[in-house]
């Protein structure tokens, strides 16, 4: 891989049609309810909150798919459909962790979602966040932040962030693409820029924010066989509702330690598997 800085490419013209996304289950389970926003959950309710569904009928992505050059090809294609007016052959499975009538984002940030070269086949790299910070705490995540007015895009957001988060070198970082806007219960409007990373890439954490870095199969993330549908009732003197989610649960197969990837991670993570396989 050689990757170059400008060779980034951004559909952020795609982050339109994030209002016309499939609708989600959650829409489905409170459709009949009043819409009511629940607080952000907690990961230790999260790893308690009851398995509703499982998807083990659905096929995994093909591993020749998931190789980088049928990656770099398949977001590219993706861009010539969106751009003769085809961008609804593939829209998200969930564009936010609520309902449309409450996606009020209050500001636009980016994640990058890096695969990492290994010869065993491209990982995901993820982190898990300082277990001190007032939001998010403990969760794992992949990294980013908000944008800032000197930031030329999603793209450079997520590179800046990413760099200053984990230390990632972007001249070795290839761009594939920009998945549709995300919004989040905490209110970021929120671009997930899915990206080669070199196998050379070192990390320099931020002490202050992540706590570790690790590395999942693109494989089994990619297999909804691994995908989890919860639900979370939501107390009425915590404001009420049902908080429907994906998790994905990993365990380290070298270290023993157990994973639990869930919320808008695994939400991101379930939009680029159907825009793999469909």
């Amino acid at each position: 891989m050689q990757p170059t800085r400008g060779s980034a490419v951004c559909f952020c013209a795609l982050c339109n049609i994030a209002s016309r996304s499939l609708v989600s289950h959650t829409l489905a389970l409170t459709a009949s309810e009043p819409v009511r926003t629940p607080p952000p959950l907690p990961t230790a309710q999260a790893e308690q909150a009851p398995v509703i569904e499982r998807h083990h009928g659905l096929p995994a992505v093909p591993e020749p798919q998931l190789r980088p050059q049928a990656l770099r090809e398949r977001f590219a294609r993706w861009q010539r459909d969106f751009a003769d007016g085809r961008g609804d052959a593939w829209l998200p499975e969930h564009a936010g962790d609520v309902p449309p009538p409450e996606r009020m984002a209050s500001r636009q940030a980016s994640v990058l979602v890096p695969l990492l070269l290994r010869d065993s086949g491209l990982h995901m790299l993820l982190t898990r966040r300082d277990a001190r910070l007032s939001v998010h705490a403990g969760q794992i995540s992949f990294p980013g932040g908000g944008r800032d007015s000197g930031d030329r895009d999603a793209v450079h957001t997520a590179l800046r962030e990413a760099e200053e988060e984990i230390g990632l070198d972007p001249a070795l970082v290839e761009t594939l693409g920009c998945m549709p806007l995300y919004t989040t219960v905490t209110g970021f409007a929120v671009t997930p820029v899915v990206s080669l990373v070199d196998a050379r890439a070192r990390w320099r954490l931020q002490q202050s924010e992540v706590a570790e870095v690790f590395e999942v199969p693109l494989a089994f993330l990619m297999n909804p066989a691994h995908h989890e549908l919860r639900a979370w009732d939501v107390a009425p003197a915590a404001g009420g509702g049902r908080r429907v989610f994906y998790a994905m649960p990993w365990t380290d197969p070298d270290s023993g330690r157990r994973y639990f990837i869930w919320g808008a991670t695994a939400a991101m993570i379930r939009n680029l598997y159907r825009l793999l396989i469909a």
